[in-house]
């Protein structure tokens, strides 16, 4: 064989290696296969309809996951994500329902997510308190103010600047909403910080290993602080996406909201430990959860093998990426 013929192989098994590494690569197989399986056992899959559904069940989860990415990979965990967006629904919703104007509403209730993650993360960034326990703190005293706040009431969204992201985009049929392109726009954009800037390389050494990123000069208190008030910042336009999605400010919504992001996380390939993961990769998982629990729905699966098909994939993500850094070591 001629030797250019071999050094091309030789790059083509190198590119193929380093595709199959990349943490989004596996989770892409796995979607890849849900698609073609429930495209095949069931006839309304592949209907525009439907994967128009999946996307819009996907929007509110998905943008909580983009926060949550964050803060795993700088090796922290967020358990109040989802009762944050509740909180800037209930605050939209009740001061609109109380004559307000909805935009300056709007805007205070997504300031008011974004200050939950200033205070959590000036607890994790200067108190070095465990990201664990200060979220899961969190999570009560959020929870309990925004029931505080909502008196017992739920309030109903019908004011078109609060619903306007779950209106179509595009008048052909296809089921694209202002708050599918919100959520896209927002992973393009948290990409890019992730991979083109400093902030994101920074984001990334912080999860491998702190006290290394400490002695290299790399500000870890003040980005670790960044990170958890971007994240918060996303909650709260999480929030806006819910109340297009739907149409009820309630306080008992989205209970599960915070371990399906870290579920959309973890299946998605970003290490629990930090350092390690992509931004798509966490679509990827966000959408997989989606896919499976439709495509179960439609082949007329109980419910139930939905949480414990996804429970299996959580444990194998998890179990994949110990086995995977115990061989870098």
């Amino acid at each position: 064989m001629a030797p250019n013929a071999v050094a091309s192989i030789n790059r083509g098994t190198v590119s193929l290696g380093r595709a199959i590494a990349t943490p989004a690569v596996g989770p892409l197989v796995v979607l890849l296969v849900f698609c073609a399986i429930f495209s095949l056992s069931t006839h309304t899959f592949l209907a525009v309809g439907n994967l128009s559904l999946i996307i819009q069940q996907s929007v509110i989860v998905g943008t909580l996951a983009i926060g949550q990415s964050m803060i795993i990979l700088t090796g922290g965990i967020d358990l109040a994500n989802g009762a944050i967006a509740v909180l800037g629904t209930i605050v939209a919703g009740r001061l609109v329902n109380d004559g307000n104007n909805p935009a300056l509403c709007l805007l205070l209730a997504i300031f008011l997510c974004t200050l939950v993650g200033v205070i959590s993360g000036l607890l994790v960034s200067r108190l070095w308190l465990p990201p664990f326990i200060v979220t899961l703190g969190l999570l009560g005293i959020v929870t309990a103010a925004t029931r505080l706040i909502a008196q017992g009431g739920a309030f109903p969204v019908t004011d078109d600047l609060l619903s306007w992201t779950g209106n179509s985009a595009i008048r052909d049929g296809s089921g694209v909403t202002y708050g599918m392109l919100i959520m896209f726009g927002l992973y393009v954009l948290v990409w890019y910080l992730l991979t083109q800037t400093a902030w994101g390389r920074h984001v990334y050494a912080i999860g491998n290993n702190r006290p290394a990123a400490r002695l290299v000069g790399i500000p870890v208190q003040s980005r670790l602080l960044s990170v958890y008030v971007f994240a918060a910042f996303l909650y709260g336009v999480g929030a806006w996406l819910a109340l297009g999605r739907i149409p009820n400010a309630d306080p008992n919504a989205l209970q599960n909201a915070n371990l399906d992001s870290i579920t959309a996380v973890v299946i998605g390939g970003t290490s629990l430990f930090g350092g390690r993961g992509s931004i798509w990769g966490t679509i990827v998982g966000t959408l997989i959860v989606s896919v499976l629990r439709n495509g179960l729905t439609l082949s007329g699966f109980d419910p139930l093998w939905q949480d414990l098909v996804t429970g299996v994939l959580v444990i194998s993500a998890v179990a994949v990426d110990q086995i995977s850094r115990g061989k870098q070591r």
